[in-house]
């Protein structure tokens, strides 16, 4: 990958004339997309975007700082429910209740970050577990969330403007998504996302460098759980109803999924793996409806499974995709997107192919020098 000539190269948050072109383009297909595609295909996009914003939240925890989460179902849970109380018992409208959702959440990711401090590998994972299952109980047994029978979502305003249908929510909802694939990027470039990254290779490095490991840590759980809490909240005005049911063990198995196959570390493959790993969750009740491949999936279920479990191979094909992208690309569709680029003769993808409008500085996972600045440069993190 090229190198900046200095820091403040480094640290551009687009940089030369493509970056500015490439941003121009996706603006414009984004908006011309609600006009050109029917009805139903809004919906799925804008159930696409959420999982973009969820994925964003997972990269910056698990991609930059190494840290592993099992329970980011529930801190969509908490942003989704924190966000339709502030709306039906408070009565602020959608658009303080979905910043409010966000930094509660933000408040919970914070502090589940503490156990973070001390428990590495499958015991953060089990502890984030726990907690997962934990907020679903809660809300359950608790008559404010609606119980085991959910809440019913009021319709959403943004002034004069009714968030009714699918088509103004898709605005919204890639509009939030870009401000925050725009933010994230900001901050990989940061001295907050050099920190991670320097955690993320070694504590102890990043700790003999002048990283507040304990703050930094903490702070990643925040910033991940906020994202998420804020794709709760969408993801809650989307569906119109919501309930504990929705935000099952499964669903954090797919974020975490989403990252790995999109590429860990990555902005661009976190975006990818959302897109794609949210198509395949909306699409597992439809899998029978496939051309050619839907007969076969469903005698395969009938067969070996049951005609009411042709949905479980949605989560099959979601562990095969797990297990082929470590196994043949450990970067994931970021990786292969790269290998492609060479193939077709452009010499690898440089910084600004890479990363493009929504581009990360992540991807040196191997690199030993990734937490420390470009030249000339302020040190990463500190105190």
């Amino acid at each position: 990958m090229r190198s900046t000539p200095d820091y403040y190269s480094d640290v551009q948050l687009f940089r030369g004339r493509r970056s500015w072109v490439k941003l121009a383009v996706l603006l414009a297909v984004l908006a011309i997309l609600p006009l050109i595609l029917p009805g139903y295909r809004i919906f799925t996009f804008n159930y696409m975007a959420i999982f973009v914003i969820v994925g964003l939240g997972m990269n910056i925890l698990v991609g930059d700082t190494g840290q592993v989460s099992l329970g980011h179902a529930g801190f969509l849970a908490i942003g989704a429910f924190t966000t339709v109380l502030m709306m039906t018992e408070v009565g602020a409208p959608f658009l303080l209740a979905l910043p409010v959702g966000g930094l509660v959440t933000a408040l919970f990711g914070f502090l589940l970050g503490l156990p973070a401090l001390r428990l590495q590998g499958p015991y953060l994972a089990i502890v984030t577990l726990g907690f997962g299952l934990a907020v679903t109980q809660i809300i359950g047994h608790w008559e404010l969330f609606g119980g085991h029978m959910g809440l019913v979502v009021p319709t959403a305003t943004l002034g004069p403007i009714s968030l009714s249908g699918d088509v103004s929510k898709y605005y919204l909802i890639v509009g939030t998504a870009l401000v925050l694939a725009l933010c994230a990027r900001n901050l990989s470039v940061t001295r907050v996302g050099r920190a991670f990254r320097a955690i993320r290779d070694s504590e102890i490095a990043a700790a003999t460098m002048g990283v507040n490991v304990a703050y930094y840590k903490t702070l990643s759980f925040a910033l991940s759980a906020a994202f998420t809490g804020t794709g709760g909240g969408l993801l809650a005005i989307t569906t119109g109803f919501i309930s504990p049911g929705d935000f099952h063990f499964l669903l954090s198995l797919m974020f975490l999924a989403m990252v790995v196959f999109g590429g860990l570390g990555s902005i661009p493959g976190a975006v990818l793996g959302s897109i794609a790993m949210g198509y395949l969750n909306l699409e597992m009740d439809a899998f029978e409806e496939l051309p050619l491949l839907g007969p076969v999936l469903e005698s395969f279920s009938d067969g070996f499974m049951s005609s009411a479990g042709l949905p479980n191979v949605g989560w099959v094909v979601t562990g095969l995709l797990i297990v082929l992208t470590i196994l043949i690309e450990p970067k994931g569709l970021h990786g292969l997107w790269i290998r492609l680029g060479k193939i077709v003769g452009r010499g690898g993808m440089d910084t600004d192919a890479a990363t493009g409008a929504l581009a990360g500085a992540g991807a040196s996972s191997s690199s030993p020098g990734s937490a420390s600045a470009g030249p000339g440069g302020p040190p990463a993190g500190g105190n």
